[in-house]
C-alpha cells in the first residue's frame, strides 16, 4: 500500500510539473464545409492513428462531440458568428446551450476551449458587439458548472484587427474596432484566456509579392528583415506578426495576455495566378512552422515563449467560396489519404498514410521472442520505455495495445518501436537475442504497430494516460518517474524564469 501510494503521488508530482511547463503544441482545425467528409467516427479513427493531440472544431456538433468520447483528444469548440445574438442576450440561452450539448459529453470529451464567435471584424452582418456579452454568459455558466476554471473561453481574430503590423514594434490596433476589443481584452485579462488569432503568411505574400519573399514567408529566408525601433532581426513573416500583436497588446498596457495561432497553414493547390500555393510549399511552411513551435523558439520580441498554434486545415473543403486555394488547405483528402508528408511530432518524415492503412517501407517488423525469459523481457522493456525513447503509453490500461496483458505483447510493442525508430536495423531489433524479425505484420485489432518512417501509429494512443498497473507496465512507470522528477522539476525552474 506504501509503495503504491508514493507511485501515485510521484506520478501525480510529476504530471503537476509538466503540467506548470508543457511546452507549445500543435493542433490541427476540422472544418466541415463539405459534402465528401468521412463521418466524425473515422475522422477520430485517423486523428488518434496521425497521433493529433487537439483538434478545433467550429460548433458543437453532437455527432463530433460523441466521436471523440475517450480518445484523449483535446478539443476546442466555438460557437458560430451566426448564434451569437441569442448567447449575447439571456443567460439562461448560455445555461440551457451548456446543459443540453456540452454536459452530457464532458469530461468523456475532452474540452479546454470555447471560442466565442469567429473573425467577427470580417462578419459583413456586424456582430462585434454581441462578442463579449455572450462570452461573459459562457463564462458565467461555465462558473456554475464549476468547469470556468478547466475550459477557457475566447475568441477568434483575423490580422485585420491591426490598423498597423509593420514594423512588429510599431503594432497597433484598429481604433474602429476599440469599442468592442478593449472590454474584450480586459475579459481575456482577469480570466487568463488567451488572445486567439489567424496567421497566415501566405496572404501576405500572394497579395503583396513584390515586398515579401517566398522564402521569408515559408521560414526559410537566410536573409533577416531589421525592426528599425527595436534592432529585432526577424527571418520569418509569422514572428513578425505574432509580435506586432505582442506590441499591440502592450500599447494598450495588456502585458500578460498570452498570444495563440488558432489558424494558419498553406493552400497545396490554388488557380493560375495562385502559383505559390503547392504540395511542396505546404508541406515546408507546416513543417518549419511546428519545428519551430515544439521548440519553444519563440519569436525575437518573446524568445522562449510557448505558442500553442493550430493547422488549418484536417480536411481539403470542397464547398468552401472563393478562390481555388480555398478549398484546398487540407493535409488530407477526403478519402483520408495524405495530400503531402507531414510529421506532426517535428521529429522527421512519416510514411504515407493511404486509405487510413500503414504502410512499410522494408516489410519487416520487430517483436519479443516467446522463449525469452520473463526477466529478460522486462528488463528490455524497461529500456525500450526509458532510455529508447519509445512511448510505451499505447500499453498501459484502456489503451489499444494493453490487451493481451502479458510481457510478451508489451515488450514487443515496444521492441518494435524502438526498431523502427532506429532505423529498422538487426542490431535496433537484438535486446541480447530477445528480439525476432518478422515479415508479417503484428497489428491487431485497433493495435498498430509502426512500421518504418513513421513516427506513431497506435490508434487510439493518448499521451496523457496515466500510468500502468499491469504487471509490464507498472515497473518501467516506476523507475521513469524516479529519474525524470528531478529532471522534470529543473525544467520546471526554467519556465518559471520567463
Amino acid at each position: 500500500m506504501a509503495r503504491g501510494f508514493r507511485l501515485i503521488f510521484a506520478a501525480s508530482l510529476l504530471l503537476t510539473l509538466l503540467g506548470l511547463c508543457r511546452g507549445s503544441i500543435v493542433g490541427v482545425c476540422y472544418g466541415r464545409n463539405a459534402d465528401d467528409l468521412p463521418t466524425p467516427d473515422k475522422v477520430a479513427q485517423l486523428v488518434q492513428l496521425r497521433n493529433i493531440k487537439y483538434i478545433r472544431i467550429y460548433d458543437s456538433n453532437i455527432q463530433v462531440l460523441k466521436a471523440f468520447a475517450n480518445t484523449g483528444i483535446d478539443l476546442m469548440i466555438g460557437i458560430p458568428n451566426s448564434d451569437l445574438l441569442p448567447f449575447s442576450q439571456f443567460q439562461s440561452n448560455a445555461d440551457t446551450w451548456l446543459k443540453n450539448s456540452i454536459l452530457p459529453y464532458y469530461p468523456a470529451t475532452k474540452i479546454s476551449y470555447i471560442t466565442i464567435g469567429a473573425e467577427v471584424t470580417e462578419d459583413p452582418h456586424n456582430v462585434s458587439a454581441l462578442v463579449v456579452p455572450a462570452m461573459q454568459n459562457i463564462l458565467t455558466a461555465l462558473r456554475k458548472a464549476g468547469l470556468h476554471r478547466k475550459i477557457k473561453v475566447s475568441s477568434t481574430h483575423s490580422l485585420g484587427v491591426l490598423s498597423r503590423s509593420f514594423p512588429p514594434s510599431a503594432g497597433a490596433f484598429n481604433s474602429s474596432y476599440a469599442f468592442f476589443l478593449k472590454p474584450m481584452l480586459e475579459f481575456l485579462a482577469e480570466n487568463q484566456s488567451p488572445f486567439m488569432v489567424d496567421i497566415y503568411p501566405y496572404y501576405a505574400y500572394r497579395d503583396s509579392s513584390n515586398n515579401v519573399s517566398l522564402d521569408y514567408a515559408l521560414f526559410e529566408s537566410s536573409s533577416e528583415v531589421i525592426d528599425p525601433n527595436t534592432g529585432l532581426l526577424y527571418t520569418n513573416m509569422f514572428d513578425a506578426q505574432i509580435d506586432a500583436l505582442y506590441f499591440a497588446l502592450m500599447a494598450l498596457n495588456f502585458r500578460t495576455i498570452k498570444i495563440m495561432v488558432t489558424e494558419t497553414g498553406w493552400p497545396s493547390k490554388g488557380s493560375s495566378k495562385e502559383t505559390a500555393a503547392t504540395p511542396d510549399n505546404a508541406q515546408k511552411y507546416n513543417t518549419n512552422l511546428i519545428r519551430h513551435v515544439i521548440n519553444d523558439t519563440g519569436t525575437p520580441a518573446k524568445p522562449g515563449e510557448e505558442l500553442d498554434v493550430y493547422i488549418f486545415s484536417l480536411f481539403n473543403e470542397n464547398r468552401k467560396p472563393g478562390l481555388e486555394s480555398e478549398r484546398n488547405w487540407g493535409l488530407f483528402y477526403p478519402d483520408q489519404t495524405s495530400v503531402y508528408n507531414l510529421d506532426l511530432t517535428g521529429r522527421g518524415n512519416v510514411d504515407m498514410i493511404t486509405g487510413a492503412n500503414v504502410t512499410s517501407s522494408n516489410g519487416t517488423w520487430c517483436i519479443a521472442s516467446s522463449t525469452a525469459s520473463e526477466s529478460e523481457l522486462q528488463s528490455g522493456l524497461d529500456w525500450a520505455c526509458g532510455p529508447g525513447n519509445v512511448d510505451c503509453s499505447a500499453v498501459q490500461p484502456s489503451q489499444p495495445c494493453y490487451e493481451p496483458d502479458n510481457l510478451v505483447s508489451h515488450a514487443s510493442y515496444a521492441f518494435n518501436s524502438y526498431y523502427q525508430q532506429n532505423g529498422a536495423t538487426d542490431v535496433a531489433c537484438s535486446f541480447g537475442g530477445n528480439g525476432v524479425k518478422v515479415n508479417k505484420n503484428p497489428s491487431y485489432d485497433n493495435c498498430i504497430y509502426m512500421s518504418y518512417g513513421s513516427n506513431k501509429t497506435a490508434t487510439a494512443s493518448n499521451a496523457t494516460a496515466m500510468a500502468s498497473t499491469s504487471s509490464s507496465a507498472q515497473k518501467w512507470v516506476h523507475k521513469w518517474v524516479s529519474g525524470c522528477l528531478l529532471v522534470v522539476t529543473l525544467a520546471s525552474f526554467r519556465c518559471f524564469n520567463y
